[in-house]
């Protein structure tokens, strides 16, 4: 055997099967093996491959072992005399391989090789020769020297930039994306250190390839084409801190206590702060509109000044008032959506205002300090009503002359459609006819089996159902449509219950219209209407209401019985015995009580009050339930167990598992303070203790 072409997929079907038919079309006249290690993708990446590649070894992993890791898995079993590492978006010329086994059989010190790798516009990647990052090299990179001075030796080391990109050079290292190793050299120094899960083995092989003697070369006279970076783009921020991360431990590997202090110190500092700068940079593009909104509502309270004390213009004793009403304002913003899936939405905008203006309002009837500024925060009020609906307003009429692509990536939301192939094609029909303006639908998910065809209507097929969740992350989807005439309502909750709080906006088309999850919105196609599926405690406004009042009751309690806890558990020396059971969604959660069996039982429970305190349950929720077997697709599970509930009022009435479903989202559809409050009330005075 020849050659062993080895190559890590992660929901890159599409890009993994152009890449596989150009190397068969470049391995004919080689004796080869071609493998495949899917780490776990979602898209339907190992159906795929058995239905189009047959020929290709696939080794399908149930989880994201990480790049260096899939790898070694197949280094294992091939039996090539090269090992060919190639990234599954990449398409190699006829002669790519031909010309760098020819190579290596002139040059027997050759330990890798890499080729000129081009972006998909022609243009050099230039990771495809770089040096190590020692600290100058790192120096020269971070502070932008090298971009600066790209054909300057002193820096621009980091992607040897100053040299010919047509000329065949020795080299520190070349980049994972294609690497071909002879299989001695692989034996020598090992594998992929699989502490590195992705971003920097690559590094640390090439590291160890030159500390065994051997050479390493960027070979120009063949090319390949990778298409950069396409399953980083799916979630781009947690591939960041992965590379940074990377970065820190090649540092703290090779380079830590071998050229004294600078290294160990200088390199490691360099990286976090390029780290922390470029997660400050991507937060800072969240607070934009936050930032705008806060701009005009300062414009607001100055104008309210000016109309209440013209002339004078008393700003200083507003300042404090300022802050606090902002803060309310933008918490009510927040609460709406408007950050997340409504940014444009004029009514939801003033219904956000108008409720933050009663906050504001009934601050200053409790609060005498802010008593002074009623008018003002009146006047203020009613500006903001006209000023923050108004810009948003202004913003989509300006739209209107901005390019087209522009208006789809602010307007439309990214959407995918769950449903079978029959619904999906005619729901994508009637959208792109009827409503082009208002869906971007990206994708089709299919509700049940594997997938039997790979696009509808000119749509890629994303993957089944049972991956919804990482569909939705990986493709950025802000909007799910769910066909419910295929569908089962217990799947589709526990699909909401599972994007708890994730800013994703459901809607389903209904077969008829008797059950009506959630209320928002419709829009119809014709004579069918999308209806938003939506619950009040999935908002992390109201989630931040109700975290705070148990919060703030808990303490009150613990307050109130800290002699009864000292009492047990200082001077009686009471033990603590500890239940696991699940918490919120399916993680588990450890609670301590009194080991108690006599006297006042109910004191037993008094540890639970830290519980309350660390948020790992609530006052008010679903049933304390042991076994998770039964209830793992409940949307019950997007509530936190709770001390008393709905489900705990009503358990004397043995009610059914349909009954304390429809109990549980009844309470997240229509959760409040209030009802907080009344269900407590109602379970200490009906049974004069706490329902446990």
């Amino acid at each position: 055997m020849t050659l062993s072409i080895i190559i890590v997929s992660y929901n890159v079907r599409d890009f993994l099967g152009q890449a596989l038919t150009s190397i068969q079309k470049a391995v004919q006249n080689i004796s080869h093996e071609i493998f495949v290690v899917d780490n776990a993708s979602s898209d339907g990446t190992v159906e795929y491959l058995k239905k189009r590649f047959p020929d290709v070894t696939v080794l399908a992993n149930r989880e994201n072992l990480g790049f260096g890791r899939a790898n070694n898995q197949a280094i294992v079993r091939s039996a090539g005399e090269y090992i060919c590492l190639i990234n599954p978006d990449t398409i190699v010329q006829e002669d790519t391989f031909s010309t760098l086994i020819s190579f290596f059989e002139k040059n027997q010190k050759a330990g890798a090789v890499g080729c000129k790798i081009l972006n998909p516009d022609g243009t050099l990647q230039l990771a495809c020769r770089r040096s190590f990052p020692t600290p100058w090299v790192a120096f020269t990179k971070i502070a932008g020297l090298a971009k600066i001075f790209p054909k300057s030796r002193l820096f621009g080391r980091y992607n040897l930039t100053y040299l010919d990109p047509g000329k065949t050079t020795q080299v520190e290292a070349i980049s994972g994306s294609f690497m071909l190793i002879r299989r001695a050299v692989i034996d020598s120094v090992g594998g992929f250190d699989e502490h590195f899960f992705m971003y920097g083995e690559d590094l640390d092989l090439c590291y160890r390839i030159r500390e065994a003697g051997r050479e390493i070369y960027y070979v120009p006279e063949t090319q390949i084409v990778h298409f950069k970076g396409e399953s980083s783009k799916k979630s781009p921020l947690a591939q960041r801190r992965l590379f940074y991360e990377a970065m820190r431990l090649f540092v703290n590997k090779h380079f830590s206590g071998k050229n004294a202090l600078l290294p160990s110190w200088f390199l490691i500092l360099a990286i976090k702060g390029r780290a922390l700068l470029s997660f400050l940079t991507t937060i800072g593009r969240y607070l934009v509109m936050p930032g705008i909104d806060l701009f005009f509502m300062t414009l607001s309270l100055a104008a309210a000044i000016l109309v209440r004390f013209y002339p004078a213009f008393p700003w200083t004793p507003f300042i404090l008032v300022h802050v606090v009403y902002s803060v309310i304002w933008l918490a009510s913003l927040t609460g709406h959506g408007i950050y997340n899936r409504h940014k444009f939405s004029g009514t939801k905008t003033m219904s956000a205002v108008f409720w933050g203006l009663i906050l504001n309002s009934a601050l200053t009837f409790f609060f005498k300090q802010y008593g002074f500024s009623r008018a003002v925060v009146l006047v203020a009020g009613v500006f903001n009503m006209l000023i923050i609906p108004g810009w948003r307003f202004l913003f989509k009429v300006s739209a209107d002359k901005m390019p087209r692509r522009m208006q789809s990536s602010i307007w439309r939301q990214r959407s995918i459609i769950v449903g079978d192939v029959k619904t999906g094609r005619e729901l994508i029909q009637r959208i792109q006819t009827r409503l082009p303006e208002s869906y971007q639908v990206v994708g089709m998910v299919l509700s049940a089996g594997k997938l039997s065809v790979e696009q509808i209507e000119g749509l890629p097929v994303l993957g089944t159902m049972n991956h919804l969740s990482e569909i939705i992350q990986r493709e950025k989807v802000r909007e799910v449509i769910f066909s419910t005439d295929k569908i089962d309502y217990d799947r589709m909750l526990a699909v909401i219950s599972a994007s708890n709080d994730s800013g994703v906006s459901f809607k389903m088309v209904p077969s008829n219209l008797d059950v009506i999850i959630g209320k928002a919105s419709i829009d119809y196609i014709e004579d069918i209407p999308f209806v938003d599926i939506e619950y009040k405690l999935h908002s992390l406004f109201y989630r931040s209401v109700k975290r705070g009042f148990d919060f703030v009751f808990a303490l009150l309690l613990l307050v109130i019985c800290s002699p009864v806890y000292m009492w047990y558990r200082w001077i009686k020396k009471v033990p603590l015995k500890q239940i696991t059971m699940p918490g919120e969604g399916q993680k588990m959660i450890d609670l301590r009580e009194f080991d108690i069996n006599t006297g006042v039982i109910r004191w037993k429970y008094l540890p639970w009050l830290f519980s309350l305190l660390r948020g790992d349950i609530s006052f008010v929720g679903r049933e304390m339930d042991i076994d998770l077997s039964n209830r793992k697709d409940d949307i019950s599970l997007s509530l936190k167990p709770g001390i008393t509930g709905l489900e705990q009022i009503n358990r004397n009435r043995d009610i059914s598992d349909k009954e304390r479903v429809k109990y549980n989202v009844f309470y997240l559809k229509n959760y409040s303070l209030l009802l907080d409050i009344e269900i407590l009330l109602k379970s200490f005075f009906k049974q004069n203790k706490f329902t446990v």
